[in-house]
């Protein structure tokens, strides 16, 4: 035995009534302290997407599974006869843990039945919930295993979390009353409830917070909520028996105690807290539970949304001293979501938390199903060190904690992609393809998209009526471009929400373009050691059969996509979003110290009749259709605006994250779009400094996601003409600056991309564009390129200097 844890057509109208009608006799207490509020999942029809390919396999399994087999220790417990064959694993007749699954079963049942209509699910769950309340009529107790497991939490004696499995049992009760209609749930829940007080009422609070040292669960999350729906207030009083004063008193004040805790022990605690909050207004819960989520997030987690190692969180900031085959529990990311729902909740205004919430669930919850399994079988853990690969549960020999709640978060993927204020106010979180019912407006939403696959998505209007709609603006999508029935709004800013008012017509549309620039991110404690992403997909190396023995080595300059969506190739290994990864090994993290290091000065063009580099880094250019003219002092290149240019070595800045571009130009002919220089693979990725762009002035612009994705640094004026004319550009953090003549003429502060986020151009000219644009005409001399920032007074000695 372990000693610590070693869609669908929403097609029935009247099941949305039904749900509705629940929803709204249940409400005894209001909320307090939200500003937003979720709709049913009655309300969101999930369109085709890997989504709902997850939620089919999840549902195939519910419909399959023999309740008897998961009923029978309930039964045996109650005294009450059964011949069905015991479950294995976690399950077993002799797991001390045994009854968690049931109460799994039952939440993921109400969800399959609430986001489908499919009324197959209500009537299986409704099934359970009459044997569970022939169990508790019989003895008077209800649980898989017997009560002497409390009275051994409670004298401090070794027993395996029987509150936690307690509560379970309780939620998928609720779950059932709640969103399955179930009265007979809530009865039997309400009961068990108060044997749960009766247990505690007799205990001193020194003796209850020593029990809280075995993990229970949720347990003030489940009884809170039961206080919000029946307005009793004993259920609040039980709630308040679980809260962990060794846990919540260091995060009231945001101190991060959590090195060496179980974690998953801990976040439903929190989910109780923020709960609590919602119950009684006290901020010292809201406080608890909004520095842990910072905590966690900020200093925690891998790349992939996950935390712990071997179950249990480490010290602040150890993430690539912490890679293992034990990484990421997936209980844990599923908590980690209900809580940064909740607390979206409770401040809508902060876009990081549906930041995080897109990060987690695409890079970890959709990454842990085996999509070769037809029942959905669901990681344990999500291995990062080198070389690890997924393993799964099975039908009947797994039902170990994930197991559970993978059923649970793969079907309810519908709950958080919209929330609205209780008002006029349309909030859109997450860009996957479904459609929104909502019935207080007269409107539905629908929103179409191939997000991740490409970073754009749709929204139709169809109804009428005035109302406000946020769109989330991710963090990551520097660049992104809003467009209402084809007229440009105003450019949104990364991390926060984009805001349309306005009275709608039916068949309004709203399109969203989200740049996706390939980045890297480092580990908290060893900046060398990093992911690679694309926008907020994190991308898995493929190794096959090869079992690691140490991090990968990349070379970021080698780094180059595929016509594939998402998938690039470095060093020879193909990388992919790590949400497809699935029956071979891999790795997550890279080190990147072994790859190539751009000197400071990587290359110097005087072009003195010779296209060779002046550095001795051997990067030498190449003519094409261009000779030598006369310089400002000796030669320089000539370029006839029809079809010469110079051709720069692939991958020549590749890997930077600052660099400098400093040259002469003598434009002849000042054409529209012509180019300076131009580094890319394609119109897609590249970066490029233009004479003169259609606003009438030089630009400066780095994009990885096509015009529609570009950071830009504007000029107040165009370049001018028949003069030698010295330009600059640099970039260092998120500050890019554009030079004219020795001074600084433009900047931009958000420029969070730079030729790193390009990967391995292979397409870098000087007086051609990656498009159709006209060719320059003119001269180009002195050209230097560098992989730091260069100084004012560089840029500046340099024009002085006439270098």
């Amino acid at each position: 035995m372990p000693t610590r844890r070693t869609v669908l057509a929403a097609s029935a109208a009247g099941a949305v009534a039904a749900f509705v009608a629940v929803q709204e006799a249940a409400a005894a207490r209001t909320d307090i302290g939200v500003s937003a509020y979720a709709f049913p999942l009655t309300a969101v029809q999930l369109l085709t997407s890997p989504f709902t390919a997850n939620t089919g396999r999840t549902q195939s399994y519910l419909l399959f599974l023999d309740i008897d087999r998961l009923l029978h220790t309930f039964r045996l417990n109650a005294g009450l006869p059964s011949s069905a064959t015991p479950c294995g694993g976690w399950e077993s007749p002799t797991t001390e843990l045994r009854g968690h699954s049931t109460g799994h079963l039952l939440s993921a049942l109400a969800q399959a039945y609430a986001s489908s209509g499919n009324t197959a699910f209500k009537a299986k769950g409704d099934q359970i919930v009459a044997v569970l309340a022939q169990c508790q009529a019989a003895s008077g107790y209800l649980s898989a295993f017997p009560e002497s497991f409390i009275d051994r939490v409670e004298a401090r004696q070794s027993v395996w979390a029987p509150y936690y499995t307690l509560h379970k049992i309780m939620a998928g009760l609720l779950d059932m009353y709640l969103l399955a209609g179930n009265a007979q749930a809530l009865t039997v829940l309400t009961r068990k409830a108060a044997w749960v007080k009766a247990r505690n009422d007799r205990l001193t609070l020194t003796q209850r917070q020593n029990m809280l040292d075995t993990e229970f669960g949720g347990m003030n999350e489940v009884l809170t909520n039961l206080y919000q729906v029946t307005g009793d207030a004993n259920h609040l009083t039980t709630a308040q028996y679980f809260d962990h004063a060794e846990i919540f008193d260091p995060l009231a004040s945001g101190v991060d105690n959590l090195n060496n805790y179980h974690a998953n022990t801990q976040i439903p605690k929190i989910i109780g807290a923020i709960r609590e909050y919602h119950a009684t207004g006290t901020a010292r819960y809201r406080d608890i539970a909004v520095n842990f989520w910072d905590i966690v997030t900020n200093h925690h987690t891998y790349a992939i949304g996950g935390n712990s190692n071997g179950e249990y969180f480490k010290a602040p900031d150890r993430i690539a001293s912490e890679l293992s085959d034990t990484t990421a529990e997936c209980c844990n990311v599923y908590n980690m979501l209900k809580l940064t729902r909740q607390l979206f909740l409770t401040n809508p205004a902060r876009a990081d938390y549906m930041d995080y919430y897109e990060k987690a669930v695409y890079n970890q919850t959709l990454a842990s199903q085996d999509p070769n399994s037809a029942h959905g079988f669901q990681c344990y853990y999500v291995p990062l060190r080198a070389g690890g690969i997924k393993t799964y549960s099975n039908d009947y020999n797994s039902f170990v904690c994930c197991h559970g709640t993978g059923m649970e978060s793969n079907t309810k993927y519908g709950d958080s992609i919209y929330f609205h204020d209780g008002g006029s106010t349309l909030y859109v979180n997450l860009f996957i393809p479904s459609v929104l019912t909502w019935p207080a407006r007269g409107v539905t939403v629908r929103q179409d998209t191939t997000f991740p696959d490409a970073g754009s998505t749709k929204l139709t209007v169809t109804g009428s009526g005035t109302f406000t709609v946020k769109v989330r603006i991710p963090a990551w999508a520097t660049g992104a471009a809003l467009k209402v029935n084809g007229a440009a709004q105003a450019a949104p800013q990364p991390g926060t929400y984009a805001t349309i008012s306005r009275t709608w017509a039916s068949g309004d549309v709203v399109d969203l373009t989200l740049p996706m620039a390939l980045t890297r991110e480092a580990t908290n404690d060893n900046s060398t050691v990093q992911a690679v992403k694309v926008g907020p997909i994190v991308l898995g190396g493929l190794f096959g059969t090869s079992n690691l023995s140490a991090l990968p080595v990349l070379d970021p300059a080698t780094l180059t996509a595929t016509s594939t969506p998402l998938q690039y190739t470095a060093n020879g290994v193909t990388l992919q979003p790590f949400y497809k990864v699935h029956g071979q090994r891999y790795s997550v993290y890279w080190s990147v110290t072994g790859g190539q290091t751009l000197p400071a000065f990587v290359a110097y063009y005087p072009f003195d009749n010779s296209a060779a580099d002046a550095t001795g880094n051997g990067k030498t250019a190449t003519l094409v259709n261009a000779a030598y003219t006369t310089g400002r002092t000796g030669s320089a290149v000539s370029l006839n605006g029809t079809n010469g240019y110079v051709s720069l070595p692939a991958g020549i800045l590749a890997g930077a994250s600052s660099f400098s571009i400093a040259l002469w130009v003598r434009i002849t002919t000042l054409a529209s779009w012509s180019r300076v220089f131009d580094f890319g693979t394609g119109t897609g990725v590249n970066m490029f400094l233009t004479p003169r762009s259609s606003t009438g002035t030089a630009r400066f612009a780095i994009t990885t996601g096509g015009s529609g994705g570009e950071q830009r640094i504007d000029a107040p004026a165009a370049l001018p003409a028949g003069a030698w004319t010295h330009v600059a550009v640099t970039k260092t953090g998120n500050v890019g600056i554009l030079y004219v003549n020795g001074a600084e003429v433009a900047r931009n502060s958000a420029m969070t991309l730079s030729p790193a986020s390009l990967g391995n151009t292979t397409q870098n000219w000087l007086g051609r564009s990656q498009y159709a644009d006209p060719y320059l005409t003119g001269a180009i001399d002195s050209v230097r390129l560098y992989s730091r920032a260069l100084t004012a007074s560089e840029v500046s000695g340099f024009f002085s200097a006439g270098n």
